[in-house]
């Protein structure tokens, strides 16, 4: 007497295709609803003095330079840093208003060239109100 018919009994099986699709899901959502603050991935070493003034200001236009030569207006970033590119980027951030105290931050490894070609810039475009951020020096 038989008692099999010979079949493979089914075994149970997990499908990964709608887990890797609620997976998916879940990194669409939280990448596009996740803010990156551009500024905090700069490491920026600033120059040291020997002044312990801080200048206290309201809303300053700031422009950052890293260590590789890229300029930062504000929260956007400048591709190309000719004069040309610094000017239409520095007016549309800055509107109309040349009284506007405007911060630079520059690291300290960064080529001068650089801080020359914003300063020049900033001057040219009227701007007269222009300071550079610096840390203060260590005391032993």
């Amino acid at each position: 007497m038989r008692l099999s018919s010979g079949r493979v009994p089914d075994e149970p099986e997990i499908s990964l295709v709608s887990l890797i699709d609620v997976v998916f899901c879940l990194i669409i959502f939280l990448v596009v609803t996740t803010s990156f603050d551009h500024r905090s991935a700069l490491k920026i070493v600033l120059p040291t003095t020997d002044s312990r003034t801080e200048a206290r200001v309201e809303q300053p236009l700031t422009v950052l330079i890293d260590a590789d030569g890229r300029v930062f207006i504000g929260n956007s970033e400048v591709l190309k840093t000719d004069a040309a590119s610094l000017r239409a980027a520095i007016t549309r951030e800055a509107g109309a208003d040349r009284q506007r105290q405007v911060v630079v931050r520059a690291d300290a490894r960064s080529r001068t060239q650089n801080l020359v070609t914003v300063m020049d810039t900033l001057g040219q475009l009227g701007f007269t109100r222009i300071h550079l951020a610096t840390t203060p020096e260590a005391r032993p």
